[in-house]
């Protein structure tokens, strides 16, 4: 038993070690020989979180006719009900990066488009100058693949090409989904699908 001693000290201290290790940040080494150390995950986490709850329309409209979107800034999730009520879906979205971009209230899809071009808004370029004035569709556009244009002037739900967006406050005003989500919204919103941004 005693000859036992110093392998069962070693297992423990290797195993101690290994625990401390897993609380410890990660570091990684870089091509110049010095350590760098990433940040805590926890604070990426809290700025892409959704909140995945289904809800009931009844609160945010007084009927489905034409459909209705509501899209909740806070939890940065767009929920869609037909006109029947027989199609419920839910999307994460991006929402507007400040307060002083973001728009809620009441509105309605005026104009629903694939493959969408795009110019950035005046107030856009104005604080990013270096912005193109125009970006024909295709992997580039910010839009993404397809858009719903809402009776906001400049305001849209639309796809995005850069995941990373998606569950962030990441947008000039518009809400944004993955590509495959706006498609599938393209395909059963219409003209006069009531949209409410809360």
């Amino acid at each position: 038993m005693a000859e036992n001693w110093p392998h069962a000290l070693s297992r423990r201290l290797f195993l101690g070690s290994a625990a401390a290790g897993l609380a410890a940040p990660a570091v990684a080494q870089t091509g110049t020989g010095t350590v760098d150390i990433e940040r805590d995950i926890s604070t990426s986490v809290r700025r892409n979180i959704s909140s995945f709850r289904t809800l009931d329309w009844h609160p945010y409209f007084s009927d489905t006719r034409k459909g209705a979107i509501l899209v909740d800034l806070t939890s940065r999730a767009l929920h869609y009900w037909s006109e029947d009520q027989s199609v419920y879906r839910l999307y994460p979205t991006s929402v507007p990066m400040t307060e002083d971009l973001t728009r809620r209230g009441r509105t309605e899809v005026v104009r629903l488009v694939e493959g969408p071009d795009w110019r950035p808004t005046p107030s856009m370029l104005e604080r990013n100058p270096e912005w193109p004035p125009y970006i024909p569709p295709g992997p580039d556009n910010p839009l993404g693949t397809h858009a719903l244009h809402l009776s906001w002037t400049y305001y849209r739900i639309h796809g995005t090409h850069d995941t990373r967006k998606i569950g962030r406050r990441s947008s000039n005003g518009c809400i944004g989904l993955y590509n495959e989500h706006i498609a599938e919204l393209f395909g059963v919103a219409r003209r006069g699908t009531q949209v409410l941004i809360i």
